[in-house]
């Protein structure tokens, strides 16, 4: 599996407080981002998959309203996040 507890780990350790800390939005963005790059390249080989490009349109759709949810709550931490995962242009 391409998403193992221990690379989950390392993605909340590296953008959340601790790697115990699974419910900071810093963190669930890091792991939103890490499954849509995955996705998308899936995807790139596999273009009639329609299950995976649904699943992958949520996934973008809950990673937009936590990073609307952190502008709206501290911009500080947004614009950290955004320049740390380089999201925007």
């Amino acid at each position: 599996m391409y998403l193992t507890t221990e690379k989950k780990a390392e993605i909340f350790a590296k953008h959340g407080k601790s790697a115990q800390d699974t419910g900071s939005a810093e963190g669930q963005v890091a792991l939103f981002t890490f499954r849509i790059n995955h996705l998308s390249q899936h995807l790139k080989a596999n273009r009639h998959d329609f299950a995976t490009e649904r699943s992958l349109v949520k996934l973008v759709g809950k990673r937009k309203s936590l990073l609307d949810y952190l502008k709206k709550k501290d911009i500080t931490r947004y614009r950290a996040i955004i320049a740390e995962l380089g999201l925007r242009k």
